[in-house]
């Protein structure tokens, strides 16, 4: 009887469910939407209920499709958009108010206390990252605050908090009274709480953020082989089945694409765009602006350590012209736009609407349109912003080489983008290194789908993943160097013109 592995993809914009077979392939898949919610300008929630409801449905909805079995299914991974904070009620499964999504730039003073008093590094030793709101620490302390019945449940022990896979497997496992609290490394590492060194949370730093340490979840590996729960007889799957592989998004995608030797690399473009480089058993501290994290961990073993960079604006920028200007119909359109016309016509769009997240790290940034002239038209500006994740990517590229000592070779990229050849021909242009995409796109789900995988033994080790693994397109440059660098010279400038628009 054919066996297959379940991944649940919790994302920025959906939540998705996907089958994998024992070659990687997807055989089925379904994806719903929730609700992007905007109470004021720079803040973002998601209603943590919704996407449990459309976790359930999807899960479902690809069983009945497929014709699949649960009891077919050998175990479960989790992938997840990262940072993202719920803190509800482990008694009712409630939460206290709405998720904080990691965009989320409500935490901004906050963050600015903390920079005042130690310096944006401050804890960068420990953790790896900056001070900045994009991180779930400060966020956590924001509830706290804001909101009272948090800080009283928290203060009764009656508090949970956890980043979104955190959420989806205390539920998966059976929620009130029975659900494992648990989170993997890599997403531990991104609350800006955890000691990388130690993979513990820090003491010192709950107290000075003011985060009670009995709110937290266990620290987990990325791939268990001992199953944090089984799913619940009367959950989506209505079988027991093994919880055991969890991966923050962008790690996941790491895993996927087989990066697991010091020096691969790939970048994924979804509704931010993350570039993530392997550099192995030993955190190496950023001196240009990029942050230190998980790669992954696998049951057993050392944990292996990335350089990334983030990027909080790429895809949401399509969907911004999509969903605000009424630009296009569908996010695909925009390619058929941006053909019409050979070049942007000298204007720049840079889409700093939650600040500047790496390299640059500036909370006072807002996004810009510059070089405006009665010759750009929509054509223009829509080539501007597929130009505009290639910019980015460079930026994390250039800083990535003088942090590594290693100049990039080559860049493997995955996520929704992807399938937009004009934005990977100028990708590959601009940073004059071949990009390839892999046949198997989905990468971020097939990672939490390997970790979950090699935890149940359904795949026997690395190789069997990257046999796994096959090219279906490279792109190569063919921009002439004059012309690579007048570009990139006045996306610098660009860039400049959105500082310190935020008092």
């Amino acid at each position: 009887m054919t066996k297959y592995i379940g991944a649940i993809d919790q994302g920025t914009t959906s939540t998705r469910f996907i089958v994998f077979d024992a070659q990687g392939h997807v055989v089925g898949m379904e994806q719903m939407e929730h609700a992007q919610i905007y109470p004021q300008p720079g803040w973002v929630e998601h209603d943590p209920m919704e996407i449990w409801a459309n976790t359930c449905t999807v899960i479902k909805n690809t069983l009945t499709k497929t014709e699949i079995a649960a009891s077919d299914i050998v175990a479960i991974g989790i992938t997840n958009q990262r940072e993202t904070t719920v803190v509800w009620d482990r008694k009712t499964g409630k939460p206290f108010c709405n998720a904080i999504v990691w965009q989320c730039t409500r935490t901004q003073d906050f963050c600015k206390t903390l920079i005042a008093e130690g310096g944006q590094d401050r804890f960068r030793d420990v953790t790896g990252l900056p001070v900045a709101t994009y991180f779930s620490g400060p966020k956590i302390r924001w509830i706290l605050e804001k909101v009272p019945e948090a800080r009283a449940a928290a203060q009764r022990g009656d508090a949970l908090f956890g980043t979104m896979e955190t959420w989806i497997i205390w539920w998966l496992t059976g929620g009130p009274g029975k659900g494992a609290h648990v989170t993997d490394v890599t997403n531990a590492s991104r609350t800006m709480l955890m000691d990388l060194h130690t993979l513990t949370w820090d003491e010192d730093i709950l107290k000075i953020l003011g985060v009670p340490a009995q709110l937290l979840p266990r620290i987990v590996p990325s791939s268990d082989e001992n199953p944090w729960g089984y799913t619940a007889a009367d959950g989506p799957f209505g079988e027991q089945i093994p919880v055991c592989g969890a991966v923050g998004d962008q790690q996941a995608a790491l895993v996927g694409q087989t990066c697991f030797a010091p020096g691969q690399a790939k970048n994924t473009y979804g509704t931010g765009c993350f570039l993530l480089m392997h550099t192995g058993y030993t955190p190496i501290r950023s001196n240009h602006g990029l942050v230190t994290t998980l790669a992954y961990q696998f049951s057993g073993r050392r944990p292996s350590y990335c350089l990334e960079g983030s990027i909080a604006i790429a895809g949401a920028l399509v969907q911004w012209l999509r969903d605000n200007l009424r630009m296009f119909d569908s996010a695909p359109q925009i390619e058929e736009l941006a053909r019409k016309v050979e070049d942007t016509g000298g204007m720049y769009l840079v889409p700093a609407f939650s600040g500047l997240f790496a390299p640059y790290w500036r909370h006072d940034a807002r996004g810009v349109m510059v070089g405006l002239t009665r010759y750009i038209n929509r054509n223009h500006i829509a080539r501007a912003v597929l130009e505009a994740t290639a910019y980015q990517t460079r930026d994390i590229v250039e800083a990535m080489n003088l942090d590594s000592g290693v100049q990039l070779a080559s860049l493997k990229a995955d996520g929704g983008m992807v399938s937009n050849e004009l934005l990977m021909q100028f990708q590959a242009d601009i940073l004059d290194v071949p990009v390839v995409r892999p046949k198997v796109a989905e990468t971020t789900c097939l990672g939490a789908a390997y970790a979950a995988g090699i935890a149940s033994r359904f795949w026997s080790g690395r190789e069997d993943l990257h046999n796994n693994w096959q090219e279906d397109r490279t792109w190569i440059p063919a921009m002439e160097e004059g012309v690579r660098d007048r570009h990139y010279s006045g996306w610098k400038r660009a860039v400049e013109r959105t500082y310190g628009w935020v008092e």
